[in-house]
């Protein structure tokens, strides 16, 4: 945690873990560019624990409103308790209309956004939106902290989480965890829906491949994803993957994860934590693009099919057949792997 004296900045952080890792380049940009800079975030009350794995970050700042709903006495009366902090300027991430309401009722001088939802006067330093200048989500993010003139793209610095090792050894032995063997971490669930998930029956076979090459498949997810884990360890006649879904938390996840030799993931949260843990990442895209959300590190390989009706960004495939994903064979992920831990 930070214990500068200089500028004030509250962010208002978006809803999604991965959006929320991904805005972690944000915070370390403003850390970069602006010495002595303290800065908090506004988000929900569920991101506490990751963000409390940030050292840029000063104070999290949450917000008891469910997703969608807007709160308004809320937002009003955590408006008027901020105004105590003195925030030189707010930057708001989100688009909506609600996500700039507590600045403002905070009398923030400065509040920086994009253009939406008919914003004018909840925010004073409106930005306009350029997609194809800024391609990528995190450039999107980091922009807002920058100047209106400042060249563009911005640089990415990428997300570090920190690691809590004692968290991870009471895992281990809770868990019965074995480290004694290269372990490679499978995230096959995405909250945003199917046409996200690549077939369990190809992460399948991928684990009967790793498993007979001598190395463990630990699966991580919540507990909604803990029937596909099942499927998936029901396949493997030997060294059956270890389903952890629904059995650890998101800083959990954080923790176990610095133990894999690499990980295999849907575009989802969990691929950004991995990648913002430093573990090489595979990342399997389907109706969405790594254009626009690429693992943000150095070690990654990217399966992503790219056909005619990609990137669609639906939830469902709106043919029946994603073939956007059942379309990347496990040998494809086997390759990628090999490359990866080789390197």
């Amino acid at each position: 945690m930070t214990t500068g004296t200089g500028e004030r900045v509250l962010v208002v952080g978006p809803a999604w873990v991965g959006d929320m890792v991904m805005a972690q380049s944000l915070f370390r940009l403003l850390h970069e560019t602006r010495p002595g800079v303290e800065v908090d975030v506004l988000a929900p009350e569920w991101s506490a624990p990751l963000l409390a794995r940030m050292p840029e970050l000063r104070y999290t700042v949450t917000l008891p409103v469910g997703h969608g709903r807007l709160g308004l006495r809320t937002r009003w009366r955590l408006g008027r308790q901020l105004r105590r902090r003195d925030y030189q300027q707010a930057i708001v991430i989100p688009r909506s209309y609600k996500s700039a309401l507590v600045p403002f009722l905070a009398r923030v001088p400065r509040r920086t956004g994009y253009r939406g939802e008919h914003r004018y006067g909840l925010l004073n330093d409106i930005r306009p939106l350029d997609r194809e200048l800024l391609r990528q989500t995190v450039q999107r993010y980091n922009a807002l902290g920058l100047p209106p003139e400042a060249e563009l793209p911005p640089p990415v610095p990428y997300p570090a989480l920190q690691i809590d090792p004692d968290n991870r050894a009471r895992l281990v032995d809770e868990l019965g965890l074995d480290t004694t063997r290269p372990v490679v971490a499978f995230m096959p669930g995405a909250e945003y829906g199917p046409a996200k998930q690549w077939p369990l029956a190809h992460f399948a076979e991928l684990a009967g491949r790793l498993a007979r090459a001598g190395r463990q498949v630990w699966i991580l997810g919540s507990q909604k994803d803990r029937a596909a884990a099942e499927t998936i360890s029901t396949s493997i006649n030997q060294s059956a993957p270890v389903n952890l879904c629904g059995r650890t938390r998101l800083e959990d996840a954080i923790d176990l994860l610095s133990l894999c030799a690499a990980a295999v993931s849907n575009d989802s949260g969990l691929m950004h934590v991995a990648a913002a843990v430093g573990v090489p990442v595979v990342g399997i895209y389907g109706s969405s693009t790594p254009d626009y959300t690429p693992p943000l590190t150095a070690r990654a390989a990217v399966l992503y099919r790219g056909l005619e009706c990609s990137p669609c960004f639906r939830r469902t495939c709106r043919y029946g057949h994603t073939a956007c994903l059942t379309g990347i064979p496990a040998s494809e992920a086997v390759e990628a792997l090999e490359n990866l831990m080789e390197g």
